[in-house]
């Protein structure tokens, strides 16, 4: 730009000629005339450009001096160049920025003269240092012994010399690299020339994959039709001016795109590399400039990679310049911010409030938001009504807010259904569709029962509406998206429906059990109207027992149990437990499985509406004189102190090092944390106050909440996840020390970090599980292709996942005899039979992993539906269900930390990165370790490690096969673990004994019998998850971590 005229220069980023017009011009102007093609910008055709919005397409280019490698190609993953040339990244990044350069031919014969002229001149300067000395001890007074000293140090001198220049000459061969004084010091006579290596035959192991990897590169670019020097630049090009916008501020000042200053610095470059070379400037200047045009077109193309300290603002902060990669990637960039993340038309979004009046399809829309989104269609009934004759009247009537306006909005949001969406969307839960009742405020009320879906609380949560315009969007929302249709996770197939806090705890209210209830002298009544009628006498209590007559049968429960079931389908089996959460959700899964999701939706939005009206009747709240003080709690911290006073006492004997002192120090204060928590827990299931009904029924917090609140908060980590020795001995009811204030803060920090840290990294897993799956879908049955996978009850049994849990919704692919015959559907009660048939080891079954279908997974291989207990329907995406299933809970994993706040436990965020090895089929870092013997396991933490002592049990008896190895013991000798019992020659390694014992000699086979006072201990690293806890009895081979 020019600083006067505010013009675009000539040839400049801006340039007009080049780019088209910054105004539309009129091209029947007389200036324009004779000029169209020498100062105006002409298209193709050598017509005259007139229109400005040419400038957001038409692109320029600058011719580099000097070739460039291009940094996506250079220092991208796989390194495409990298894979051509057989070399480093790190080595064509030094060639690249003439740090050292490449010998492309070696002329043999040339080499072989060289070392001959080196050998010949090495000879005839020996000779001559020979004659020399020679000459000097013949003198007289000669200093022989320093002479011939002297001598042999020059002749050494020499030949070092010769070997150095022999050994460079030897060195050169095709690839090696030379720094840059080897290379001004090379014989001119060295002619380099490109050549393309030839692939080596019959490689093997690394190689050979190192080869295949090249030659698909190769392979792929010669079918592509690319050259290999289409990797390095000559042309580069520009992007339009309007893409990279110049803004004229106040004060004479510009603010500018990043690549306007990126461009500029090639531009200046390229322009000096020009004049040097026309200069004939020397080669040493000339090389510095290539350098830094190629670290400057680094920097454009992707600033983050590039090196050599990174183009830089020359403005105030130096911040890292915007390169043309920094644009297109990540959240802000061009294609997940602007081309997936569109604004969307007919949408809103507002805060959620609850709804306890809707029904479970129905959602609250705040009335000015509807009329906003349904203006259309408002609009279109004033004018066919013709209380408008045009839309500017219509809209003019909305705007003034007439009756009629309201009467349109009913008339046209009768029937049709909203999108409701909530971010982060992790799975299709996120989105689901309501019919619109018209609410007032400017909150959107969401029915409890559906927020666990969205995973949304009402602290303050936003929601997006959508309205889906055509009949057919419409019929889709109506007939899948309903939340009635999605009453199940389509991961697991567990019920969505949020059965949490006041509506567990009004039902618990109806159905508990009170500790001081009579039950001698129970009253009888004739009908639920007469029992009912007491109730509102106050006569009986909801929880008093009673005798009634009820669902065809006198029983003896109480008037909330009937009001419980009164609920419940008229078929129903009469209920009389107390309902808890758990109770609740075996209740609903029941009657989904009898009667189907419609009559589910329906009982529990019953649910839903009597236990709001219980929850409020019972009256319960919380306050700081709820959480009672127990004074057993008193002594069992007392008794924590005095074994710590004893296992310091011990410590200042030496009877324990520093590590076992802080290992029993942090054990004794754990036992006394579950000594409390077990006490409470006894305390409060035959308590009837309100944090008893909250914490029995699983309405709202657990023993540990209330441990935390009314006895002592325990042992904290900090933030690297080691427990801190010095308990926190006071509850938060009476308040912490400011030391233990201290030691508690560093738990909460931990907390937060990690919430911070892992949720990008689920995100990210979740993007990229989604990527790989996503073309997966089901295809129609094609019989026989599927040889079936086996499950084992053993492995059921390690993973503690139930194995008729594993079997349910699968087809079989062979007949299991007894239970079910081959391609049939395990049903529950199947599983569930095969579950109880210890008998029964192994199961085969149909399976995604074993089919061998081509085109998608056959429905059978997949299964049930999760989502909807019936068979999975043809063309279902499966492999996106599958990614977002893995992801939701992961994103889960990383918030729930939050809430702990640092108390001592299991850190499930550890559960993440091996979620990533799994699915990415790594290794995990190091072996695991195995026992080498079976018996008893114990388990103790010494400084950063774990100590596994294995206690081998009398008599166990381990048979070691010699192979051909010499025994180096005697039959019946006693043996230390670690003990040499064989040698072999070559390289197979000696047989050592795993444990104590005696040895005996059985032909080609050694019997060793422990001793069962001789333990084997492992040391474990502590970055390693043990697999065992004490006190397990673990076999030969087992795993340790």
């Amino acid at each position: 730009m020019n600083y006067r005229t505010q013009k675009p220069e000539r040839d400049g980023l801006f340039c007009e000629r080049i780019f088209g017009p910054v105004k539309d011009i009129n091209p029947h102007d007389s200036k324009l005339r004779g000029v169209r093609s020498r100062e105006a910008a002409v298209d193709k055709n050598g017509e005259l450009v007139t229109k400005s919005i040419v400038r957001r397409e038409r692109m320029g280019h600058i011719s580099l001096a000097a070739p460039v490698a291009h940094i996506w190609f250079m220092r991208g993953t796989p390194s495409a160049m990298s894979l051509l040339l057989g070399m480093t990244v790190r080595n064509i990044e030094r060639v690249a920025y003439f740090a050292t350069y490449v010998i492309l031919r070696v002329d043999e014969e040339t080499r072989d003269t060289f070392l001959a002229d080196a050998e010949a001149e090495v000879e005839a300067a020996r000779v001559a240092i020979k004659i020399r000395y020679e000459k000097a001890a013949e003198e007289e007074n000669a200093d022989v012994k320093a002479l011939a000293k002297e001598q042999t140090r020059e002749i050494e001198e020499l030949e070092e010399g010769y070997q150095l220049k022999k050994s460079q000459l030897e060195s050169l061969t095709k690839g090696a690299l030379l720094s840059e004084t080897d290379y001004r010091n090379l014989p001119e006579e060295y002619e380099l020339i490109a050549q393309l290596s030839e692939e080596a035959e019959g490689a093997k192991g690394q190689r050979e994959k190192k080869l295949l990897k090249r030659l698909k590169v190769l392979e792929g670019m010669h079918a592509a039709g690319i050259e290999p020097g289409s990797l390095c630049l000559t042309v580069l090009p520009v992007i339009p001016p309007d893409l990279r916008p110049m803004v004229a501020l106040s004060g004479g000042r510009f603010a500018t795109s990043d690549l306007n200053d990126l461009y500029r610095r090639i531009i200046n470059r390229n322009n000096r590399l020009k004049k040097l070379v026309e200069l004939n400037a020397p080669e040493v200047i000339r090389r510095n400039e290539m350098r830094m045009l190629q670290e400057a077109v680094d920097a454009l193309i992707d600033n983050a990679a590039a090196r050599g300290g990174r183009a830089v603002s020359s403005t105030g902060g130096r911040r890292r310049l915007k390169s043309i990669s920094d644009m297109l990637k990540g959240k802000q960039g061009r294609f997940r911010q602007n081309l997936l993340g569109k604004r969307v038309d007919y949408s809103g979004r507002s805060v959620i409030v609850v709804g306890p009046k809707l029904k479970i399809n129905e959602c609250g829309l705040p009335k000015q938001m509807a009329l906003e989104l349904f203006k259309p269609f408002v609009i279109s009934w004033l004018i066919r009504g013709e209380y408008a004759h045009n839309i500017r009247s219509a809209t003019r009537l909305i705007e003034m807010g007439e009756a009629v306006v309201w009467d349109a909005l009913d008339a046209v949001i009768e029937g049709k259904y909203v999108l409701l969406n909530r971010a982060p969307s992790l799975h299709r839960l996120s989105i689901q569709a309501f019919q619109p009742v018209l609410v007032e405020g400017k909150a959107i009320h969401l029915h409890p029962l559906v927020a666990n879906g969205f995973n949304a609380d009402y602290d303050g949560d936003q929601m997006a509406v959508h309205l889906p315009l055509s009949k057919e969007a419409q019929e889709e929302a109506r007939t899948l998206m309903t939340a009635d249709k999605n009453l199940l996770k389509p991961a697991d197939g567990s019920p969505v429906l949020q059965i949490t806090q006041d509506v567990v705890l009004g039902n618990y209210y109806l159905t508990y059990d009170k500790p001081a209830a009579q039950t001698d002298n129970v009253r009888a009544f004739s009908s639920v109207y007469e029992a009912e009628m007491a109730y509102d006498n106050g006569v009986i209590q909801l929880q008093t027992p009673i005798k009634i007559y009820v669902k065809g049968k006198l029983r003896q429960t109480t008037l909330g149990r009937v009001f419980f079931n009164e609920m419940l389908p008229e078929d129903f089996p009469y209920d009389d437990n107390v309902q808890t959460k758990k109770q609740l959700k075996r209740v609903l899964a029941r009657i989904f499985d009898k009667y189907g999701a419609k009559e589910t939706a329906v009982i529990a939005d019953r649910m839903k509406g009597q236990a709001f009206r219980f929850a409020t009747t019972s009256a319960v709240s919380t306050g700081k004189d709820d959480y009672l003080h127990f004074e057993e709690i008193a002594e069992f911290v007392a008794e924590g102190d005095a074994k710590t006073a004893l296992i310091s006492e011990q410590f200042d004997e030496g009877l324990i090092t520093e590590d076992e002192r802080y290992s029993l120090t942090v054990a004794n204060w754990r036992a006394v944390d579950n000594k409390v928590s077990t006490f409470l827990k006894g305390q409060l299931e035959h308590m009837d106050t309100s944090i008893s009904v909250m914490v029995n029924s699983g309405a709202r917090g657990d023993i540990s909440n209330v441990k935390l609140a009314s006895a002592m908060v325990g042992i904290t980590v900090d933030a690297t996840n080691h427990e801190i020795e010095l308990p926190i001995r006071s509850s938060y009811k009476k308040g912490l020390s400011s030391l233990e204030a201290f030691v508690a803060t560093r738990g909460a920090r931990k907390g937060l970090i990690d919430t911070a840290l892992k949720t990008a990294d689920s995100g990210y897993l979740t993007r990229r599980l989604v990527d790989v799956s996503q073309d997966v879908f089901t295809v129609n049955d094609e019989a026989g292709d599927d040889e079936g996978f086996t499950i084992f009850r053993a492995e059921s049994d390690q993973t503690m996942i139930k194995f008729g849990n594993r079997l349910f919704g699968r087809f079989t692919a062979e007949e299991v005899p007894g239970h079910v015959g081959a391609d049939e559907l395990i049903t529950r009660q199947i599983a569930n039979s095969i579950e109880a048939d210890e008998s029964v080891k192994t199961v085969k079954i149909q399976s995604v992993l074993s089919t061998k279908n081509l085109r998608g997974i056959p429905r059978k291989s997949y299964g049930l539906d999760m989502s909807t207990g019936n068979l999975v329907s043809t063309a279902q995406p499966v492999g996106v269900i599958a990614a977002q299933s893995v992801g939701e809970p992961g994103t889960q994993l990383t918030l729930r930390t939050f809430h702990a706040s640092g108390v001592a436990g299991g850190d499930i965020t550890q559960g993440l990165p091996r979620v990533e090895e799994l699915f990415e089929a790594r290794s995990p870092k190091g072996q695991a370790y195995v026992t080498e013997v079976t018996g008893l396991v114990d388990v103790w933490e010494d400084g950063k490690k774990y100590i596994v002592q294995v206690t081998p049990a009398a008599g166990h008896v381990e048979r070691i096969p010699l192979g051909g190895r010499t025994v180096n013991i005697k039959s019946g000798s006693n043996v230390k673990v670690g003990d040499v019992l064989a040698t072999a020659e070559g390289e197979a390694k000696p047989l050592v004994a795993p444990f104590d014992g005696v040895v005996e000699i059985a032909e080609d086979t050694l019997v060793l019998a422990a001793n069962a006072s001789a333990p084997v201990r492992y040391e474990v690293p502590g970055n390693q998850q043990l697999v065992v806890k004490a006190n397990d009895m673990v076999e030969a081979g087992d795993r340790l971590t």
